[in-house]
Formats: structure tokens, sequence, C-alpha cells
């Protein structure tokens, strides 16, 4: 027997359960993120976006709608580019931030050596997204 193509309603709605669910958890980590120097809130973010876009377009619209998410969001989406302001702000956080954490945890043997390495990475993936031409933000 072959199965039909389109998922059953019962499927479906499980799926759009499952992204909303991974687009909270994702929401929740990201802002918990902005706190936490190691937890990056960016990609966070950009993954709640990408979930509720497809699993509830009432809430992807409502994430759009902050004022201070939604202007770079609605950017990444549509042109996957980010502000210079942006791009030079993130640079200085996670270089700060880091540098932070490896003076707090100098006194471990390996430690400090593998978040310098996971900064170096961090900073060339930030450095190498492509810029924004035009707005603010």
């Amino acid at each position: 027997m072959i199965e039909s193509p389109t998922p059953s309603p019962s499927r479906h709605r499980l799926m759009r359960g499952l992204l909303f669910g991974v687009g909270a958890l994702s929401l929740l980590l990201g802002v918990i993120g902005i706190f936490l120097p190691l937890l990056p809130t960016v990609p966070f973010l950009l993954l709640t976006a990408a979930c509720w876009a497809r699993a509830s377009p009432r809430w992807h619209r409502w994430l759009l709608s902050r004022p201070r998410l939604g202007p770079a969001i609605e950017r990444w989406e549509r042109e996957r580019s980010v502000s210079r302001r942006t791009k030079v702000t993130a640079l200085i956080v996670v270089t700060l931030s880091m540098l932070a954490s490896i003076g707090w945890l100098r006194g471990h043997a390996w430690l400090p050596w593998m978040l310098a390495s996971l900064m170096v990475v961090l900073l060339l993936v930030i450095a190498r997204l492509p810029e924004s031409r035009g707005g603010p933000r």
C-alpha cells in the first residue's frame, strides 16, 4: 500500500506543537543568555523565529513586533545580514565576556585555553557575517 504524500492533520498538529515548544525553549535560553556570557543569545532568538514562523504566525509576528529584537530578526530573515553596529557590538561583548570568563577560570589547567579557542572561533564567525546596507540596526 502506498502512503499518501500529505501528512495527517494530527501529525501536522504534533509537528506544529513540537516546533512551538522548541521555539519557546529557545526563547527562554536566549533570554537567559542575555545575562550569562557563555550562552549565546542571538542564535537562540533566530531559532525561535524560524520555529515560530512555521508553527505559529501569530507568535512569529509577536516576536518581530518587539522593538529591540524585531528589526534585527526581520533583517536576518530578509537579507541574511546584520548591521555594522550589531556586528561591532557583538564582537565587543563576546571579547569582554570571554576575557572575563577566562580571567575567572584562570586557575584551571585547560578551561581558559578552551574558552580562548571558542572566543577566536566566535569572533571569526561574527566577523564573517554579511553587513546590511541600510538602517541603523
